[in-house]
C-alpha cells in the first residue's frame, strides 16, 4: 500500500501569518497521525518562513507514540543549518530537495549527473546515522540512472508536470512518470512522489503507478481540510489510495 506523509508547512504558514501559537503545528501533527495519515513531513527553509527549526524537534519527540508512523524532512543539504538538524533529529527519512534560498517552493529536481559527486558525499553522511535518503528528481530517465549511482535509497518524483497536464490527458500526462518509475525499478530505488498531487490526480498516478511507496501531500490536502475538515480530508484521501487497488 502507498503511504500517505502528510506536509503540514502550510498549517505553520498560517500560524507565522498571524503570531502566536494558532493553529498549533505539534497538535496539528499529533491529529494528521490520529486521523490515519501514515507520517508528518515538513520542509524547513532557512528563512523559517513556515516550518520552525524549533518545529521539527518538537514533532521528532510524537512521531514514536504512533507506531509504523514515520517523519520525513525535506530540505536543501547545502545549507549547513539544515545538516545539523537532520543529524540531530535523525528522522526515518530526509528527502533531499535543491531550493534555491528564498524560493517559493520547490520547482525542479536534481541533476544526478552535474550533482554526482556532491550528492554521493551528502548522502553518505545522512546513510551513516542510519537515516533513509530521498532525492528530489524531474521524470527522466537518465536523471533516475544517474541517482542510481549516487547511493540513495529511493527518489521522490516531482508530479508537477503530471498534475499540470493530467486534465488535458491523463493518459500523456502520466506516461513519462512511467518510464521513470520503471527505471527506478531496474535500478533498484525506491519510489516517492510529491507536488501537487489531489484528490483529482492521486488515484490515476498510484494506480499507474504500483511500485509507488509514499506519496508526500500538503497543499492541495490543507486547502481540502478548509471545506471538509482535517481528518475527513486524511481519510478522502487515503481513499484514493486504497481503492480499486
Amino acid at each position: 500500500m502507498t503511504k500517505l506523509s502528510v506536509n503540514i508547512n502550510k498549517i505553520a504558514t498560517l500560524r507565522n501569518s498571524r503570531g502566536g501559537n494558532n493553529p498549533d503545528v505539534l497538535k496539528a501533527a499529533i491529529d494528521c497521525l490520529k486521523f490515519g495519515a501514515d507520517g508528518i513531513t515538513v520542509h524547513p527553509r532557512p528563512d523559517e518562513r513556515h516550518i520552525r527549526y524549533s518545529d521539527v524537534k518538537e514533532i521528532s519527540k510524537v512521531i514514536p507514540l504512533f507506531s509504523n508512523a514515520e517523519f520525513n524532512i525535506e530540505g536543501n543539504p547545502k545549507e549547513d543549518k539544515f545538516v545539523k538538524l537532520v543529524l540531530e533529529v535523525k528522522p526515518h527519512q530526509v528527502t533531499l530537495v535543491p531550493d534555491a534560498p528564498g524560493q517559493l517552493t520547490s520547482n525542479h529536481g536534481w541533476n544526478t549527473l552535474k550533482e554526482k559527486t556532491y550528492l554521493q558525499h551528502i548522502i553518505s553522511v545522512f546513510k551513516k546515522a542510519g537515516i533513509r535518503v530521498s532525492i528530489f528528481v524531474d521524470a527522466e530517465e537518465t536523471i533516475i540512472t544517474g541517482a542510481s549511482e549516487t547511493g540513495t535509497d529511493r527518489v521522490e518524483l516531482y508530479t508537477e508536470s503530471y498534475a499540470k497536464n493530467y486534465l488535458q490527458n491523463p493518459v500523456v500526462a502520466i506516461a513519462p512518470y512511467i518510464k521513470a518509475a520503471e527505471k527506478a525499478t531496474q535500478c533498484h530505488l525506491g519510489l516517492n512522489a510529491g507536488h501537487d498531487l489531489d484528490r483529482q490526480n492521486l488515484r490515476f498516478f498510484q494506480q499507474s503507478i504500483p511500485q509507488l511507496l509514499e506519496v508526500s501531500i500538503g497543499h492541495a490536502l490543507i486547502a481540502d481540510a478548509i471545506y471538509y475538515g482535517l481528518e475527513n480530508t486524511i481519510q478522502l484521501f487515503k481513499r484514493e489510495l486504497t481503492l480499486n487497488r
